[in-house]
């Protein structure tokens, strides 16, 4: 069986749970073969055979996992050599990964626990970019995806920490798509999947039911769905439940 992403090759971070694992076994489903990132080994591995799994029930993609820390000096030019030696060119990067520090008031908010947050929210972002940029170029039509939150564009109280490092990613993602509109065929999208059932969901709302949230599946679909569109770049949108 054939898919609409045959033949396309995928990096997907943060592919070991939530959205990322979603979205990464959404990719290989639609034909293409995903590289898996992220820092446990053992949930990357569950993701790779149920990927593997479904290709052997319907023809569906493959996957290689690739279990990294974006925190870890020269782990993403490593990946990114890597995959380079393998692989002609990558088609779909896919950004899932992110750190929640803890909600707290700006003055109270742990520098440390900041610092982790802007290493992998921003510094990887743009690490991610540079390092697969050549890779990106190579590709006939590529398509970066960045997960963005809502606090980023509209701050909340107590979420500054993480507010300020979406907020920092979005803006490197917007400035890449306007550098590379007219140079290469690569199309960034940013994209907010909203309120979504994800252990970072749970930790920030621990109250909530998460049966009154969408699933990771939901957005993973529409983000498959994006890939194929021809959007103009950079794009921004929101999932809500309705898609």
């Amino acid at each position: 069986m054939s898919g609409p992403l045959d033949g396309r090759l995928a990096l997907v971070t943060g592919a070991s749970r939530g959205i990322g694992a979603a979205t990464a076994q959404a990719l290989a489903a639609a034909g293409a073969h995903v590289i898996l990132t992220a820092r446990d080994a053992r949930a990357l591995e569950a993701v790779e055979e149920a990927i593997h799994g479904r290709s052997r029930d319907s023809g569906g993609g493959t996957a290689t996992i690739a279990p990294m820390d974006l925190a870890e000096s020269d782990a993403i030019a490593r990946l990114a050599a890597a995959i380079g030696g393998r692989w002609p060119a990558l088609d779909i990067l896919v950004h899932a990964a992110a750190v929640l520090p803890q909600l707290t008031s700006v003055t109270d908010i742990d520098q440390n626990a900041l610092s982790k947050a802007l290493t992998t929210n921003v510094l990887a972002t743009q690490a991610l970019l540079a390092r697969f940029h050549p890779l990106l170029k190579k590709s006939s039509d590529a398509v970066v995806i960045g997960l963005t939150s809502s606090v980023a564009t509209a701050p909340r109280a107590f979420w500054g920490a993480y507010a300020a490092s979406k907020a920092a990613q979005e803006v490197l993602l917007d400035c890449y798509a306007q550098e590379v509109r007219n140079l290469a065929k690569i199309r960034v999208a940013i994209v907010n999947p909203g309120a979504t059932r994800t252990k970072m969901r749970a930790d920030a709302y621990p109250g909530e039911d998460p049966a009154s949230v969408k699933p990771p599946e939901v957005v993973a679909q529409r983000l498959v769905a994006l890939v194929g569109e021809q959007f103009a770049s950079p794009h921004r949108e929101s999932v809500n439940p309705a898609r």
